[in-house]
């Protein structure tokens, strides 16, 4: 579970705020609602009751705040008390913050009315206390009493951030020209406050840019086993080791957030609570959750339809063994579940040179000490320091709760200054291993087994050479500078983010904020590892060129995917013509296919006809081997025969261009089949022919000239 959290934004939306200043195309106040949007939206989408904000007013045209009576805290104005925000409550903010008609107020009033709604809402309890000021600097900041206010807001350990539009930032290496004296003064007054409070100052050109570099979701530890570590038989002997010990996870799948389904519309909530109704901007409910229901039925010729509703409790798992479904009672299937107990047992142990990468099945997990058992965390130090001095790995079998299935895992130590710990990581039984081989590389025999040393499979010593430079030229392993300018990592994992994952998020919150504009490129981090770096491209161009020549590659142009009918078949060498020597025997003898051998016999047979009515005919034998098969078959064993049959038709047929003869066949099959003509309802043969996509051919799929489909057509007829 997260900490609590309550941050304030105290935004500035003087007169000044909007103008534009040094060929920007937008106000100061946009400029700034850039980075308001980006911390809000974010705060929203997390969806945590105990992340709360509060937005404060600078320079607004009302005073709207319990000290508006006292002198000094005019025209400031508490837009949004803290609370959850949602999106209501956004596109409340959005409408509030414009440029005002004034340019009176005063900044440091309005801090301190941010340091009295934190302090009244969060009292004494343990939160995570923020304040942000955006601002210009061409307001008044009145500097008496400020020595109290940096009091209070140590003594409420309250985190304070400035951020102003143009302010000099030498270490950002920002400088605005032409500062007047005003601003200048303003400046140097909230930088020595920040110093004052070790809060953070800084222009906000620097927030801006680094909007795209992705906030990591904080999440506390929560453990996935807590038990004992065992060695030896700790029931028949008292020298076995027993060690208490807590699993968390080191690495896990990060997945981007999951749409749902919504209806959308004015449409009667008939009576439903307020909480499933989503509203719109404008506050109105729009989309409806939609709900779901599954029903089971079975065939029953006594009830309508020839369907019986049944209850789910009335079901029984079945098991396929050979063509059989051997049912399994829910009782047979506990006495069958194989019984265990949550354990971590050291089954022995294996040198780390043995283990292969390839082995893991799994992501990572840290496995530690129990906490504040200081003999646990003892004993697995020992244990850790003799793997790590050993080389060596542990191999334990593991469940992790009651009746789980047991695995087997590798237990690795790590070993730092300030932190040890195993990593585990899941290794495979033998039926989890594919023991695939493939012929190796660069290795040619002859018929006789002699092994060559020439031929055009295998590298020259050249080819070789110029490989191992161009690796070598392409090495990041110290491409990437640190601060101090020093070479280091490319690519580290701390800077690799999950473009998904952040491109969706970044969709969601402009398009929440924004729902008419169009979506905004991705962030540039987001797509920095998708591409070789320019610089190392760049040099080992000439590595690159050197293999190319030394392999001699050469670029093979795209084939053009040509159309069989009134091509020009091959001819002999001889001159003669043995298709029609053949056909001369016997002329009026008609093409017939058998079905054992459909569909090598029909592709042999398609080359040889002219006439669209051969084309008729041959389809209609093939269409016909596919009724046989589907009246025939037993429940579904002969579908994918049948499916087969005609996707060779479908696909010869679109490349001799006549689409229309295999449209009218695939109609008149689905005729059969609705109307139960292949032995009763073969429904299911109609999902499968969808399944496999041997619908309708479209003029997409067979040319615009042909006389093919439209796409939705062939999707009305697609459908049962």
């Amino acid at each position: 579970m997260a900490d609590k959290q309550a941050s304030i934004y105290i935004v500035d939306v003087g007169k000044s705020m909007g103008a534009k200043r040094h060929g920007r195309t937008e106000t100061d106040l946009e400029y700034a609602l850039r980075y308001i949007w980006d911390k809000t939206t974010t705060t929203v989408a997390n969806g945590r009751k105990t992340d709360l904000i509060g937005v404060v007013g600078l320079r607004t045209n009302d005073s709207e705040n319990e000290l508006a009576a006292e002198e000094g805290y005019e025209h400031i104005s508490v837009l949004s008390p803290i609370s959850q925000f949602l999106m209501p409550q956004l596109n409340h903010l959005k409408a509030s913050l414009v440029p005002s008609r004034t340019d009176e107020g005063d900044g440091i009033s309005a801090l301190i009315i941010a340091i009295h709604m934190i302090t009244t809402h969060c009292k004494k309890l343990k939160y995570i206390k923020n304040i942000y000021l955006v601002t210009n600097g061409t307001c008044n900041f009145d500097t008496d009493g400020v020595d109290e206010i940096v009091n209070q807001i140590k003594a409420q350990n309250i985190n304070l951030t400035v951020l102003g539009v143009d302010f000099d930032d030498a270490d950002y290496g920002y400088k605005e020209e032409g500062k007047d004296d005003t601003k200048a003064e303003n400046e140097k007054v909230l930088e020595e406050l920040c110093e004052a409070v070790d809060g953070v100052f800084g222009t906000l050109e620097q927030a801006v840019a680094e909007m795209g570099k992705p906030r990591l979701k904080t999440v506390r530890p929560v453990a996935n086993y807590k038990g004992t570590l065992i060695l030896g038989d700790e029931v028949n002997y008292e020298t076995a080791l027993s060690i208490d010990v807590e699993r968390y996870p080191r690495t896990m799948i990060a997945k981007p957030v999951s749409a749902s389904r919504y209806a959308a519309g004015d449409q009667d909530n008939g009576g439903e609570s307020s909480g499933t109704m989503l509203e719109d901007r404008g506050g109105k409910p729009e989309l409806q959750t939609v709900r779901q229901a599954r029903s089971y039925q079975v065939e029953n010729e006594d009830e309508a339809g020839g369907k019986m509703e049944i209850d789910k409790e009335e079901m029984a798992k079945g098991y396929k063994y050979g063509r059989t479904v051997v049912p399994i009672s829910s009782t047979d299937e506990e006495v069958a579940t194989y019984p265990t107990e949550p354990s971590m047992r050291i089954v022995g142990f294996i040198p780390a040179s043995k283990y292969k990468r390839y082995l893991h099945m799994s992501t990572t997990n840290v496995i530690v000490g129990q906490k504040g058992n200081d003999k646990a965390a003892v004993a697995l130090s020992s244990l850790i320091h003799a793997l790590y001095e050993l080389e060596s790995y542990a191999l334990v079998r593991f469940v992790r709760r009651k009746n789980d299935a047991p695995v087997m895992m590798v237990l690795a130590p790590e070993v730092e200054p300030d932190f040890e710990c195993l990593v585990d990581v899941q290794v495979p039984f033998v039926e989890d291993v594919r023991p695939y081989k493939f012929p190796p590389l660069g290795v040619v025999k002859t018929i006789t087994g002699k092994t060559l040393d020439k031929h055009r499979n295998i590298p020259t010593h050249d080819m070789e050479k110029f490989m191992s430079d161009y690796v070598d030229s392409m090495d990041i392993s110290e491409l990437g500078k640190d601060d101090d300018g020093e070479p280091m990592e490319y690519a580290p994992v701390e800077d690799t983010f999950s473009p998904i994952l952040h491109r969706i998020n970044q969709c969601i919150r402009h398009r929440a904020m924004h729902p008419t504009d169009p979506l905004p490129p991705p962030y540039e981090i987001l797509t920095k590892y998708s591409h070789p770096p320019e610089e190392l491209l760049g040099k080992s161009r000439a590595c690159l060129e050197n293999l190319t020549k030394a392999c001699d590659v050469k670029k093979v142009e795209v084939k053009v995917q040509s159309k069989k009918r009134g091509r020009e078949q091959p001819k002999p060498k001889s001159g003669l013509d043995l298709e029609s020597l053949l056909n001369a025997a016997s002329p009026n003898k008609k093409i017939k296919i058998s079905l054992n051998n459909a569909v090598p016999e029909f592709k042999q047979k398609v080359g040889q006809l002219t006439e669209e009515s051969e084309f008729k005919d041959l389809g209609s034998q093939m269409f016909a081997h596919a009724r046989e098969l589907i009246k025939t078959s037993l429940a579904d064993m002969n579908y994918s025969r049948a499916c087969e049959i005609l996707r060779v038709v479908r696909d010869e047929f679109r490349e001799y261009e006549w689409p229309e003869i295999y449209n009218d066949l695939l109609k008149e099959l689905k005729k059969d089949i609705v109307a139960k003509k292949l032995d009763g309802d073969r429904t299911d043969m109609w999902w499968t022919i969808r399944k496999f996509n041997l619908g309708l051919l479209t003029k997409e799929e067979a040319g615009k000239g042909t006389a093919a489909v439209t796409e939705d057509e062939a999707k009305e007829v697609s459908l049962y």
